[in-house]
């Protein structure tokens, strides 16, 4: 694990050297090639020790925010074509990049605490500094203080379970079973706020419409993921006191999940739309962790990963629309289908993963996550239906209404996608239909 750290360590003189661009973006997909050939066991942790490991969990999770960090510097080609600080974006991206790769590789729970908090600045950067609007600086605090306000027991919480066992290693505590109901809560609320759950959700939407394109994307991609990966961990210590209090996560989720389904329809904003059927999507993943059973956990994970693809695609769609008309209303961007036919094929392809049609990664983690929620109590079954159907709705919404439709007239000039953003949006697509082929590396561990 040390040799791609060094290396990402490294590639920061790159970033402040001239025209280094493309080259950054080159070494971040090298990395991502020799990362891939990793050789894992799936089973359990390897590449073990006291500091950094890896299991199927973390490889995936990295591999994806190393892919979504190459897909970020190309969908920015904006920045670098205005000479907008674009040295200290890729600055940031690095930083980002090694911060994640710390968080989901380390083994001790403090230093993961440190890094889970330290993820945020480079991304408060990035909508603080490359935003478009002026209320950015706000979407910031809401960011900076709904998840420092939930993650401060979180550190308490740490710091009581090592007083009390004398060890925060995430491997060695799956050997313990803590049924202390403050610990359950303090533990688990930062990542709550996260992911994030109803009732603390209000940070997201303002975040992403706030941010540049670069910034949603890692916001959807990986940082949601944080709080799923998180939750993956510490269940394992609290089985006891999770069998007593998870329902109530799964209720408030699941109907928090319908209930925004139903906001998707009331959005005129593009990106808000995207982001809140993020929030309808991370409902289900923490319902399905909650129910902690075997088909929830695989669920959660694998509709973790193809989440993260997913909504960084949408919001790599609503950016190309944004760069040329200057508009994200719904009103606006109108009759797309008459200016750039071939990108209707990509919003289609995308709005279909997002609906989880086959055969994209989500289908597979909404059956499994069905199958755990509906084993868990039948009573779940309305909602779930509910939240499935209105999730292919506002799809359908999104792609009807910006597809079709008689063009706004206010537009005066335009011109096609180009072969870069069709690359980006290969490169979102395809992993999200190819890796259907390999389901069986996710869902079969044991």
């Amino acid at each position: 694990m040390m040799k791609f750290l060094i290396m990402m360590i490294f590639m920061i003189p790159l970033c402040l050297k001239k025209n280094m661009f493309w080259m950054v973006q080159m070494m971040m997909f090298i990395l991502l090639f020799m990362f891939m050939n990793l050789t894992l066991n799936i089973v359990n942790f390897c590449n073990l020790s006291y500091m950094y490991s890896c299991d199927i969990i973390s490889f995936s999770l990295i591999l994806l925010s190393i892919w979504i960090c190459s897909l970020m510097i190309m969908s920015s080609e904006n920045l670098f074509k205005i000479k907008f600080y674009d040295n200290i974006f890729l600055l940031n991206i690095i930083f980002m990049l090694i911060m994640l790769f710390l968080t989901f590789s380390v083994m001790n729970l403090f230093m993961f605490y440190l890094y889970f908090e330290a993820s945020l600045i480079p991304t408060l950067f990035l909508i603080i500094g490359w935003g478009y609007q002026p209320e950015r600086i706000q979407a910031g605090m809401y960011l900076l203080f709904y998840t420092l306000f939930a993650s401060l027991p979180l550190l308490m919480g740490i710091f009581f379970i090592f007083n009390l066992e004398n060890n925060i290693m995430i491997y060695f505590l799956k050997f313990f079973n803590l049924d202390v109901y403050l610990l359950y809560l303090s533990m688990i609320m930062a990542f709550l706020v996260k992911m994030p759950m109803f009732f603390v959700h209000l940070w997201l939407p303002k975040a992403h419409v706030e941010a540049p394109v670069s910034g949603s994307m890692i916001l959807a991609g990986i940082m949601l993921k944080l709080g799923g990966y998180g939750l993956m961990r510490v269940m394992i210590f609290l089985q006891e006191v999770g069998l007593k209090f998870n329902f109530i996560w799964v209720v408030v989720s699941l109907i928090g999940g319908f209930y925004i389904s139903l906001k998707c329809f009331c959005q005129v904003d593009m990106k808000s739309l995207i982001a809140y059927s993020s929030v309808a999507h991370m409902s289900i993943v923490i319902s399905g962790i909650m129910t902690m059973n075997y088909w929830g956990y695989l669920g959660s994970f694998i509709l973790m990963i193809s989440h993260g693809l997913c909504s960084s695609g949408m919001f790599c769609l609503a950016n190309i629309n944004y760069e040329r008309l200057h508009s994200r209303s719904l009103f606006i961007n109108k009759g797309m289908m008459n200016f750039m036919p071939s990108m209707s094929l990509w919003w289609f392809l995308l709005m279909s993963s997002n609906m989880a049609a086959p055969p994209s990664l989500n289908l597979m983690g909404e059956i499994s996550l069905i199958n755990s929620l509906v084993g868990w109590s039948w009573l779940t079954m309305i909602l779930l239906m509910l939240i499935s159907f209105f999730s292919a709705g506002y799809s359908l919404y999104l792609y009807s209404y910006t597809q079709h439709g008689k063009y706004y007239g206010g537009i005066y000039s335009f011109y096609m996608g180009v072969s870069r953003e069709y690359l980006i949006l290969m490169l979102h697509w395809l992993p999200l239909n190819i890796l259907v082929l390999k389901i069986d590396n996710s869902m079969i561990w044991f």
